[in-house]
């Protein structure tokens, strides 16, 4: 069920014309399953969280929890540090990761904010249905994601969008604006210009989902383009730890990952049908917005974050030297960013 109104996918062929995905260079899947339990050892029983000792931005002992929470018949894995008391941050993750990638970002937020960084179903340690019981795309992953923030008993967060973490949370941003707190965008994309001229083979998908078709969005998904399009392009790549992209890849080694990815890619396309509404949201209420990009980014380029600032003026945008996965090499700054940016636009909403 979706927490928006079904859009007309027939609507989205102008604007899809204008945003090409580009065939991603091709490897051979990787199939090292055994991998996943080698790469991150993550609790998820409910019943007894494994804290983790880290230090904070100012040297302090802080604790990071791994917890779980049963949503309907999806058990949500999730990452928690913070003050329970402090204004939350909803971390969403993107593709083809999981909240594993907030690993450097939470230890530098979690001194002043409750930090919750769940894994999408379909991705992480998460533990969804198979499909068939389990529809995998982006109106089912913000309906999980919405239930979950309401069991946490969440009244109010700020929403950091990721990648399939913008269409996800911004979905929970229209349906209920006034949980929203604040958005950071870091390379989470909203509008048509934001797409670059690489996304040909899941445009062609998406127009035509012929079995061939999805086959050819397979190259996606592979250890090479993982390794090489997601995380090196556009970065430093001696500042890129090997612990994101292995375990990324581990995952998507796991069975039946890749049909679950595959469905998703075929309704990104319903995303281009919301990017009006959410752009709606951002006329009509004005959420403060702060947009931290890669500019080097291969799929999502700075026009994107850019647009921001035609529907709420006062949008903060920072470009930074580095690719998709900026947190991989700029986690420090885009924490100077986002603390600087919280602690003046949350005392003015409370």
């Amino acid at each position: 069920m979706s927490i928006l109104p079904s859009p007309n996918v027939d609507t989205i062929d102008t604007q899809r014309r204008k945003a090409l995905f580009a065939t991603l260079a091709g490897a051979a899947a990787f199939t090292a399953t055994k991998l996943v339990r080698a790469s991150e050892q993550s609790a998820t029983s409910k019943s007894a969280a494994r804290p983790v000792t880290t230090a904070g931005h100012d040297g302090a002992p802080m604790k990071v929890s791994y917890l779980t929470r049963n949503i309907g018949n999806v058990e949500v894995f999730y990452r928690e540090a913070g003050p329970v008391e402090a204004p939350v941050i909803l971390l969403l993750h993107g593709f083809p990761t999981s909240s594993h990638m907030f690993r450097d970002l939470i230890p530098l937020l979690a001194q002043d904010y409750r930090v919750i960084a769940p894994d999408l179903p379909g991705f992480g340690n998460t533990k969804a249905p198979p499909r068939g019981t389990f529809d995998y795309t982006f109106d089912n992953l913000a309906r999980v994601i919405d239930e979950f923030t309401v069991s946490l008993g969440l009244k109010q967060y700020a929403i950091y969008a990721f990648d399939y973490g913008a269409p996800t949370g911004y979905r929970l941003a229209v349906a209920h604006p006034e949980r929203v707190t604040a958005i950071i965008s870091q390379n989470g994309n909203a509008y048509v210009e934001g797409l670059s001229d690489q996304w040909g083979a899941w445009q062609t998908y998406w127009r035509s989902p012929t079995p061939a078709h999805r086959e050819a969005c397979r190259d996606s998904l592979s250890a090479e383009t993982i390794r090489n399009f997601q995380y090196f392009h556009g970065a430093d790549r001696k500042l890129v730890s090997p612990d994101g992209y292995t375990l990324d890849i581990a995952y998507m080694a796991r069975p039946g990952a890749e049909e679950n990815q595959l469905d998703l890619i075929l309704d990104y396309r319903t995303n281009l049908v919301h990017y009006p509404a959410f752009q709606q949201y951002f006329r009509t209420h004005r959420p403060p917005l702060l947009a931290v990009w890669g500019k080097n980014d291969p799929a999502f380029i700075p026009a994107g974050a850019l647009a921001y600032r035609r529907d709420i003026p006062d949008a903060e945008v920072h470009l930074l030297d580095t690719g998709h996965f900026a947190l991989e090499t700029h986690a420090p700054e885009i924490a100077s960013y986002m603390r600087d940016f919280l602690n003046r636009k949350l005392a003015r909403v409370a």
